[in-house]
C-alpha cells in the first residue's frame, strides 16, 4: 500500500527538524487523543515503509483528574503493545499539587507532565521528546498569549523544536504543527483507530476550552482560514525574533557588571548597567531585559509585557532605591547605576 499522505507529511517535517531516524530511542508522549494517537499511528505506518528505524518509547500520564483516567492508560498502553512499542505509564496527583503550590490545575497538569517525560526519556536514554501539538493548538496559544499582553517573543507561539528544559540536552520536538486537527482525526478513521475523547476539552472553566469553542469560532465568522493566519503570523514573529536575539545577547554581555566592579559577592545573576541599557533601541533593550530575567528565575513563568515595561521605568531618572516586582515572587531593583535581581528568598 502507498505510504499516507499525512505520514508523507510527517517524514518532511521529521527531516527538517533533523529527528533521528535510526539507532537512537525517541520518546512520544501519547494522551490517547485524536493528535498523540495519530502522531503514534503516522509513526507506525514510516516504520512499516521502512522509512524510520528509531525505537519508539510511548510515555502517558494519568493526572488522576477523571475517573476514566487509569483507563485511558491502559488504552494508551494496550495500542502501544499493539503496535509493537514499549510504553512507560506515570501517574500523578495534579490536583493535589496544584493546591499545594497555589497553582492553577492547567499549569500543574503542564508541569507534572513535562517532568515526567523528562525523568521518561532520561530512563530510556533518549535525546528526544515528541508531542503532537497541531496548528490548531499553536493558534490557542497565540491568542491566550494575546489577551495576557505578551511581548512578541512569546506571540511568536511554540517552537517546533526546544529543549525540554532549561539547559537541558533533551529536545522536545512538535512535529505536527503543520496539521490541523481535524487532519489528524480523519487519519486515525482512515487507520481504523478510534480514539479517546476527554471531557475536561468540553469544560468551559478552562481558559483553552473557551477561546477554542468561543472565540475561535467567532473569529472564523470574518476569516474561515483564521487558524492558519494566526500559524502564518506566529512564525513570522519567530523569524523576526531570531534576528533579535543575537543582538539582544550582545547587548546583555555589554551590560553585565562583574562582580569585582559591583562591590557585591557572586549571585545568581549578573547586575546590569543602566546606561549602557537605557542607550539601547526599544525593542532590544526589552529582549535583552526578558533574557536577563529568564536566565535568573529560571524561566520566563506569568512575565508578560506589563513586567518589562516595569522594569524598563527604573532606567528612567538617577534615584536609586525602586523595585518593580516580578509574578511568581522575584523583584528587580535599582541600585545607583545598577539593576540587581533579587529573588523571592532575599
Amino acid at each position: 500500500m502507498r505510504l499516507n499522505q499525512f505520514s508523507r507529511l510527517l517524514l518532511g517535517e521529521w527531516r527538517r527538524l533533523k529527528l533521528p531516524t535510526s539507532d537512537e530511542t525517541v520518546v512520544v508522549a501519547v494522551s490517547g487523543g485524536a493528535d498523540s494517537t495519530a502522531l503514534l499511528l503516522a509513526i507506525e505506518e514510516l516504520q512499516t515503509h521502512h522509512k524510520l528505524y528509531t525505537s519508539i518509547c510511548v510515555a502517558h500520564l494519568d493526572h488522576r483528574l477523571r475517573q476514566s483516567s487509569t483507563k485511558d492508560a491502559k488504552w494508551v498502553a494496550d495500542l502501544a503493545a499493539r503496535l509493537g512499542f514499549k510504553s512507560v505509564i506515570g501517574r500523578a496527583r495534579v490536583a493535589e499539587e496544584a493546591r499545594a503550590a497555589s497553582d492553577n490545575l492547567e499549569q500543574a497538569a503542564r508541569k507534572a507532565r513535562y517532568a515526567f517525560l523528562e525523568r521518561t526519556a532520561k530512563k530510556v536514554c533518549a535525546n528526544y521528546v515528541l508531542t503532537a501539538h497541531t496548528m490548531d493548538d499553536q493558534a490557542e496559544t497565540v491568542l491566550l498569549r494575546l489577551m495576557r499582553g505578551s511581548a512578541s517573543l512569546a506571540l511568536g507561539g511554540m517552537e517546533a523544536l526546544r529543549p525540554l528544559a532549561p539547559n537541558s540536552p533533551i529536545r522536545l520536538a512538535r512535529p505536527l504543527l503543520w496539521a490541523r486537527r481535524i487532519e489528524t482525526e480523519d487519519y486515525c478513521r482512515r487507520r481504523k483507530i478510534q480514539f479517546l475523547s476527554d471531557e475536561m476539552n468540553d469544560d468551559l472553566s478552562f481558559a483553552r476550552v473557551k477561546v477554542r469553542k468561543q472565540l475561535l469560532p467567532l473569529m472564523q465568522s470574518f476569516n474561515n482560514r483564521i487558524v492558519e493566519a494566526i500559524s502564518r503570523t506566529a512564525s513570522q514573529l519567530r523569524e523576526d525574533g531570531s534576528v533579535l536575539l543575537s543582538d539582544s545577547d550582545a547587548l546583555l554581555r555589554q551590560a553585565a557588571v562583574s562582580t569585582e566592579e559591583s562591590g557585591e559577592g557572586e549571585t545568581k545573576s549578573p547586575m546590569l548597567d543602566v546606561k549602557v541599557l537605557a542607550g539601547a533601541p526599544p525593542a532590544l533593550r526589552r529582549r535583552a531585559l526578558r533574557q536577563w530575567l529568564s536566565n535568573a528565575r529560571g524561566s520566563t513563568r506569568r512575565l508578560e509585557m506589563v513586567h518589562l515595561l516595569a522594569v524598563e521605568k527604573l532606567l528612567e531618572g538617577n534615584a536609586g532605591g525602586r523595585v518593580a516586582e516580578l509574578p511568581s515572587g522575584g523583584r528587580v531593583r535599582r541600585k545607583r547605576n545598577r539593576l540587581e535581581f533579587e529573588s523571592e528568598n532575599n
